[in-house]
């Protein structure tokens, strides 16, 4: 598989493509369809006669190994970039010089430092996922 030759470094937006592709069903719990109190997180069907734990035509999919998704697009945002945390303005200057890399600010910075890191980033070409926006004046 050409996944497994090493780290390639990729365009991003190929990567976008290829994750794309490899699109995982949506794995969810048995008859979460049928009864409002059962939440659609998965869980794994138990039974004896559970037609999905048989894995029968016309049910939902298990979780198996095999839809995981190639190493090299793992844990990849959808824009193709690897996602990086930030919480502060030393955090983002080690980034420096980093191009397949957007960050993501911390939910817990306020306004002002929030619009500071978008400039430094902006500075450093780097790709804000959650840039500082101004606020709409109400009128």
């Amino acid at each position: 598989m050409w996944w497994k030759r090493g780290l390639v470094v990729m365009d991003p937006a190929k990567l976008a493509r290829l994750k794309r592709r490899f699109k995982k069903p949506k794995f969810i719990r048995f008859e979460s369809w049928r009864y409002k109190r059962l939440e659609t997180g998965w869980r794994k069907p138990k039974g004896i006669d559970n037609k999905m734990r048989l894995e029968r035509k016309g049910w939902p999919v298990r979780v198996k190994i095999g839809y995981r998704s190639p190493k090299i697009i793992r844990g990849l945002h959808p824009s193709g970039y690897r996602e990086v945390y930030v919480r502060n303005e030393e955090e983002l200057r080690r980034l420096k010089g980093q191009t397949d890399i957007a960050i993501r600010l911390s939910g817990k910075l306020g306004a002002r430092k929030r619009r500071i890191l978008t400039e430094i980033a902006e500075e450093m070409s780097l790709k804000v996922l959650n840039p500082y926006k101004k606020p709409r004046l109400e009128r």
